[in-house]
């Protein structure tokens, strides 16, 4: 009967191993083959020039960007030089596809502003190819009322935005300085900040471009910083990485003195705009004392975040046990490394997923979304991935 029962789970046990492997196989195979089919749907028709003839440059000095612009309608190229480089832009201009292509390989580009119907290279493989060899340089796709579903269309290949011809000057300088503060901006977002040890409240206020960890402090995986005092209390804290990263907070709720907690458990919340990011706990025990400066003065976290920008003390029940999982020093720093590199991340993939949405109203698209101003979808991405909610 034992013998039966060990043959009986060894064929079960071989018949399992196959079935992960070939669910696993096929798993693998939908997988190559969608790879295959986005590869398939992108399509590039890399087309290059052996002159670019229809050329014409005009550099200005200390040019807020530059730009090439292709269409096959030399009048448009003309008016679209002019204007723009009135507004203090350095232009390039030609009149085909595979000429633009030839000049993006050889020089050094900010924008690429593509008419979307051409004879032999349209503006959809302009976007896809320019994309392909420089992912750094912005698409902008010139198209006119009847195109205009296609130019939306662009976006999915990576095109930054539209303008819809024909347009006036004063449109076009506005449209394209919108453009560059917005690269401008993407280009802050996905900057990898440092990451600065600091030991005095001197050195928070110097160093503003970069996230700021405190020496003497241990920090919660959902930045709360954690001060030990002489009497066994901590003093709790918002870390300068939320608050370089959220921007100007609206208030902070605590709950009240007398409050029992236990670590994991809801403590700080912190509102702006109507939106909500809660904080758990980083120990267990009684909230002793509030700073209630913060009711009138929150801007003090932001600039003194370690020293007077405290929330709370709590009297800990379990600080031993607790600490175990706090950092502090050199493994704090080496955290706050990885936790920069994975919000950079959600940054880079709200782009993305704004350049597929197929929306007409721009007005979204065009607002200032510093890292101090999170978007909605940016909002929900760093409450779970960094306060696990």
């Amino acid at each position: 009967m034992v013998a039966l029962l060990v043959i009986f789970m060894i064929a079960a046990f071989i018949t399992a191993d196959v079935l992960v492997r070939v669910i696993s196989k096929k798993m693998q195979e939908s997988k190559l083959h969608k790879e295959r089919a986005v590869a398939l749907d992108v399509g590039l028709n890399l087309s290059f020039a052996d002159e670019t003839k229809s050329l014409k440059r005009v550099m200005v000095e200390s040019p807020k960007a530059r730009i090439l612009a292709v269409d096959d309608e030399s009048i448009i190229l003309d008016s679209f030089r002019k204007i723009l480089v009135l507004a203090g832009y350095s232009v390039d201009t030609v009149e085909k596809g595979q000429e633009a292509l030839t000049l993006v390989k050889k020089n050094e580009y900010d924008f690429v502003f593509t008419d979307l119907k051409m004879p032999e290279m349209d503006g959809i493989d302009v976007t896809k190819s320019v994309k392909h060899l420089r992912p750094d340089i912005d698409v902008i796709v010139i198209t006119g009322f009847a195109t205009l579903e296609s130019a939306v269309e662009t976006m999915k290949f990576g095109a930054l935005d539209y303008v819809q011809k024909p347009f006036t000057e004063d449109e076009l300088v506005d449209f394209v300085n919108k453009s560059l503060i917005r690269r401008q901006d993407k280009i802050e977002r996905q900057r990898l900040p440092k990451i600065r040890l600091v030991t005095s409240p001197k050195a928070e206020l110097e160093a503003k471009d970069a996230f700021n960890v405190s020496a003497g402090l241990f920090v919660s995986e959902e930045h709360i910083w954690v001060g030990v005092e002489m009497d066994g209390t901590v003093r709790i804290g918002l870390d300068d990485f939320v608050q370089k990263i959220v921007g100007k907070i609206d208030r902070i709720s605590v709950p009240k003195i007398g409050k029992m907690l236990t670590r994991g458990q809801a403590l700080l919340t912190i509102h702006q705009n109507g939106r909500e990011l809660v904080f758990p706990s980083p120990v267990t025990g009684k909230i002793s004392a509030i700073n209630d400066e913060l009711g009138g003065h929150i801007e003090i976290m932001r600039i003194k975040p370690y020293e007077l920008g405290w929330c709370c003390f709590i009297e800990a029940t379990s600080l031993i046990s607790d600490l175990n999982h706090l950092r502090i020093g050199k493994d704090a720093l080496d955290w706050y490394r990885k936790e920069s590199e994975k919000f950079r991340k959600i940054i880079a993939t709200d782009e993305s997923k704004k350049a597929e949405r197929k929306t007409e109203d721009r007005k979204s698209d065009t607002k200032d979304e510093s890292l101090h101003n999170l978007s909605n979808s940016e909002w929900e991405a760093f409450s779970k991935s960094f306060l696990h909610a």
